[in-house]
């Protein structure tokens, strides 16, 4: 059990370190930082502990680091990429706050290791590790609603695509960046730059990415209010999406796409539209749906609701964003309580 103030001191507190008359000591610090889901520097204004630093021992330090990178091997590449799937499965069922240290961590070490190696031979994998962790890094940032520090994940994520060469990874961090221009209001900017994900990625895209890659384009199509482009873009995903059970793409691990993730996609998409048909594939995603998927619970719930709430069927939305919040809470989703309260407006 946490010992901390009463709740009036607390109220006292947070008006006090919001004002600057109270330093935020470490215990409340890491308090905090997991409720929040926010890293030192954003609760602190510090300058952050990744930053590169000059180098104290000269060049004795620089070829230390840069013989240190050389034995980078591919089984220390694979540690790196087994660590970013743990953090993956624990933002998945139990959300991204209390993860905020261990992926900055995470992502320090892989960025050292890239910035010291020399040779493409080194560079490449660890930067295709690069890419995966920083794109789930920026994901979870969008999540907790820290959206300057997901755009700049996604951007590191960008350039290490570049750097490994891989043109899928390029695709996938370019489509989840604009979700953060969706949520900033500027839809028509993000489906720009999901048709431009698909100039990157072309011909070298796995069947199951491409199939995202068109789901991913329908939902912002929606946001942006192209109803026509959205219900053609479900309907490539459809036909490209691989047959089967399976939802995970070897050549892509962050992709989760099967037949019932590409109804609730569908479903999500035409509840944006205020389409009747949404809540037809909603509930049949619903009764598909992965129960580990806990946040993709909650978005399913809000999805719900906004359909129902088009069909003015307010008990049934009321319920379903109730359900909604307490997976919410549980994730400690920023993004999805915020959704919450907009439809909770709405009733």
């Amino acid at each position: 059990m946490l010992d901390v103030a009463s709740t009036a001191s607390l109220r006292v507190y947070v008006s006090e370190w919001e004002n600057g008359k109270r330093v935020i000591s470490r215990r409340y610090a890491a308090i905090l930082r997991a409720l929040l889901g926010i890293t030192d520097q954003e609760l602190l204004g510090q300058r952050s502990s990744a930053e590169p630093s000059p180098l104290a021992g000269g060049y004795d330090d620089l070829v230390s680091r840069i013989d240190s990178a050389r034995s980078v091997s591919l089984s220390m590449v694979k540690t790196f990429m087994d660590q970013t799937e743990l953090l993956r499965t624990v933002d998945r069922q139990m959300g991204a706050a209390g993860l905020v240290d261990q992926m900055a961590g995470h992502l320090a070490r892989l960025e050292d290791a890239l910035t010291f190696a020399v040779l493409p031979d080194t560079r490449r994998p660890v930067a295709r590790a690069l890419a995966g962790a920083a794109t789930l890094a920026a994901w979870q940032a969008l999540d907790v609603g820290a959206v300057e520090r997901a755009w700049r994940h996604y951007e590191l994520g960008k350039r290490a695509a570049q750097e490994a060469d891989e043109p899928m990874y390029l695709a996938h961090a370019m489509a989840e960046q604009a979700y953060v221009l969706c949520d900033a209001g500027r839809p028509e900017l993000a489906v720009d730059l999901v048709q431009d994900a698909w100039r990157v990625g072309g011909s070298r895209m796995s069947p199951r990415l491409q199939a995202w890659l068109h789901a991913a384009e329908a939902e912002v199509c929606a946001r942006a209010g192209l109803a026509d482009d959205c219900r053609r873009s479900l309907d490539k995903a459809a036909a490209c999406l691989p047959d089967g059970e399976e939802a995970r793409d070897p050549d892509m691990l962050s992709i989760f796409l099967n037949g019932g993730h590409l109804e609730r996609w569908r479903g999500n998409a035409l509840a944006l539209l205020g389409d009747d048909e949404a809540v037809g594939s909603l509930y049949a995603a619903l009764e598909a749906l992965d129960p580990t998927f806990i946040r993709a619970t909650s978005g399913l719930r809000c999805d719900l609701a906004q359909a129902h709430l088009a069909r003015e069927e307010f008990d049934q939305a009321q319920d379903h964003l109730r359900q909604a919040r307490l997976l919410a809470s549980r994730t400690g989703s920023v993004r999805h309580r915020r959704r919450i309260e907009q439809l909770t407006e709405r009733l």
